[in-house]
């Protein structure tokens, strides 16, 4: 029996992860699969689970990664895969960022039914798709400054992209520890390298770093 294909939701929201899987389901003419991640660690998982994911759904700032990181780590750890960022962020520096960074398309949280199924057929066909309101010339769109970053993060695993993203949160090595239930030496081990391969050598300037890749949540109010 052939392997059903899939689609992933990866957002930290649950009604807006149940919302946008009715809507998935009801324009869904393949019948894919779809799956869901609270943050990045899951999608991670299933991400090295499962094989025949169509597509991501990936939200700009889900927790467990900074910024434009977690679409990097997976444009570069799994290149097969599509991933369409989600946001209610949606001005045309950050769609031009995500889209430079490998991106497939991107789609606005505030985007109607018809146009999410739209966005869907796109990237499933292979083209980039930007929302309506979108001015990013994709074929004037230069490389975003921080393409060096992006190219030093993709290095690190999936282990040391976790650490990374928590001392960028200000963690201390002792609840990075505790939160990843491994030994203070074992983070200890992991941050070295994460020095190594991003060429800086104090906590500092690895936050710094990181943070540039850093995009502000939208307010609630």
């Amino acid at each position: 029996m052939p392997n059903p294909a899939k689609l992933v939701i990866a957002d930290d929201h649950p009604l807006f992860r149940v919302a946008l899987t009715q809507t998935i389901a009801q324009h869904n003419r393949d019948d894919s699969q779809i799956l869901e991640a609270s943050d990045i660690s899951a999608l991670q998982d299933i991400c090295q689970r499962e094989d025949n994911i169509q597509l991501v759904l990936l939200d700009l700032h889900i927790p467990g990664a900074k910024g434009l990181s977690g679409l990097i780590y997976l444009v570069n750890n799994f290149p097969q895969i599509p991933v369409m960022m989600i946001s209610a962020n949606d001005g045309d520096d950050i769609i031009g960022k995500a889209i430079s960074q490998g991106a497939a398309g991107f789609l606005s949280k505030s985007a109607e039914p018809a146009e999410i199924a739209r966005a869907l057929d796109v990237v499933k066909m292979g083209d980039i798709y930007l929302p309506p309101h979108c001015n990013v010339d994709l074929q004037a769109l230069d490389e975003v400054e921080d393409t060096d970053i992006s190219q030093l993060m993709s290095q690190l695993t999936p282990q040391q992209f976790k650490v990374a993203v928590m001392l960028a949160e200000g963690l201390l090595n002792k609840q990075i520890a505790y939160e990843l239930n491994v030994t203070e030496a074992t983070v200890k081990a992991h941050v070295t390298e994460i020095f190594r391969k991003l060429g800086v050598s104090s906590r500092t300037q690895a936050v710094l770093m990181i943070s540039q890749l850093d995009i502000q949540a939208p307010s609630l109010s």
